[in-house]
């Protein structure tokens, strides 16, 4: 991922250098266990466990000519080990698959902890600015067309509870790829003892791979893949939603908007919904690494290598991407400008069609049938009202009035009340206080 997305405690994780940080840490355990088994002699332990890690400078000066990766790691590890004998023991027994499948969870792992973290500020935002717009009236729109009285709460209720199950979704695939694997070159422990695996796997915090072949199973990684698309999609029915909201034509919604900020280069007067704009494009750049993702599932017997150049550029892009939309998502939320006035102007605006369901039942109670007579009485006077300006209850007066239906006025004020189509919100909104 390209440095203007990339946040720098995501940034870190899926460094070089940390990468090999992470290399010499899970050669160093197996190291251990073998040195507490016997398999090797215990005084090569110490100065392992002191050889600093090789630069990515000198490692790739290494694979320059060696054309592979952990070669080129260990030859350069073992020019920082004193005496350089005991580098000898580094890799013993192991293929490389165990190094890069185990050190890879790891990252997983931590990358998988930052979005949580991020994850949970969101929720958290979502929920304070649902309860605080609990009584925000506005319209409903279903077709981009006005549909019924609403509150702005119950809107972003609904992206609280998205958030909230794709964190809990996100806490299940940190499980899912939260497993390694120390079992050599086809998975069946030939040089190597099982209970190096388990030595590693419980210092690393990880899980051993009930079974492995030379790599882990491409399954978890791809679920969590798939369950960062998710989390990214419902960021980008946020932005969508506040893109809509700041339209010129509606004018509910604003993007924070600072000192200095502008937004056309040829028109000053402009406010652009840019965060939520930039939100909706990189949303597609997660989601784009799922199919190739989960494609490293099928490989041929027991390894192939055309899932590794796959993960290399997709899982880092789409956690650093998913990292980077979730800050822009808890800003954009936190700093979202509601115009109470202005939702209650637009749904005022199309002079009360917004109650034709609620009157339709009315006339249905008052003992027409619903298809024959209640229903087209009440579209003739919709028509009628889009296609003059008059106010709906005008025209459905009239309409009712030539069917032999007068309205009672008294009862028209009460259906044509916009609180009472959100009087029901309640268990809706102590379900979100209780978000957590």
């Amino acid at each position: 991922m390209i440095e203007r997305y990339t946040l720098p405690e995501m940034g870190r994780v899926w460094s070089d250098a940390h990468k090999y940080e992470l290399w010499c840490e899970v050669e160093r355990l197996v190291v251990e266990a073998h040195a507490a088994a016997g398999t090797i002699p215990a005084d090569v332990v110490a100065p392992i466990r002191a050889a600093p890690p090789p630069t990515p400078e000198r490692v790739a000066e290494v694979e320059a000519v060696t054309q592979h990766d952990v070669i080129a790691f260990l030859t350069a590890w073992a020019d920082n080990t004193e005496p350089r004998a005991a580098a000898a023991y580094v890799h013993f027994g192991m293929t490389s698959s165990d190094l890069l499948d185990t050190a890879l969870a790891v990252q997983l792992v931590e990358a998988t902890d930052i979005l949580l973290a991020k994850a949970d500020q969101l929720v958290a935002a979502l929920r304070d600015h649902a309860l605080e717009h609990r009584e925000t009236l506005r319209v409903g729109r279903t077709h981009g067309i006005h549909a019924e009285p609403d509150v702005w709460g119950h809107r972003v209720a609904d992206f609280a509870f998205a958030l909230a199950r794709s964190r809990d979704r996100l806490r299940r695939a940190r499980e899912a790829v939260g497993v390694m694997a120390i079992s050599g070159a086809v998975g069946t422990y030939s040089n190597i003892d099982p209970a190096v695996e388990r030595h590693v796997a419980h210092r690393l915090g990880l899980r051993g791979a009930d079974a492995s072949t030379q790599v882990v199973m491409r399954d978890g990684i791809s679920e969590w893949a798939a369950t960062l698309a998710i989390m990214a999609s419902v960021c980008e029915a946020i932005a969508l939603e506040i893109r809509h909201g700041q339209r010129t034509e509606v004018r509910e919604l604003w993007e924070p908007f600072g000192a200095g900020q502008k937004g056309s280069s040829a028109m000053p007067h402009k406010k652009n919904p840019i965060v939520a704009e930039r939100l909706a494009g990189l949303a597609r750049i997660v989601r784009a690494q799922v199919v190739p993702v989960m494609e490293g599932i099928a490989l041929w017997h027991e390894r192939d290598i055309s899932h590794s150049s796959v993960e290399r550029i997709a899982l880092p892009d789409a956690s650093i991407t998913l990292d980077y939309m979730l800050h822009l998502t808890i800003r954009l939320v936190s700093g979202l400008v509601v115009d109470a006035e202005r939702m209650r102007a637009n749904l005022d605006s199309t002079g009360g069609l917004i109650y034709t369901s609620t009157l339709l039942l009315e006339l249905v109670d008052a003992g027409l049938s619903r298809d024959d007579e209640a229903y087209p009485l009440v579209q003739r006077a919709a028509m009628e009202t889009w296609r003059t300006g008059a106010p709906f209850r005008e025209t459905l007066r009239k309409h009712a009035a030539e069917a032999g239906h007068p309205l009672d006025e008294a009862r028209l004020d009460e259906v044509c009340r916009p609180e009472r189509f959100v009087e029901r919100l309640g268990p809706v909104f102590d379900r979100v206080a209780a978000l957590s």
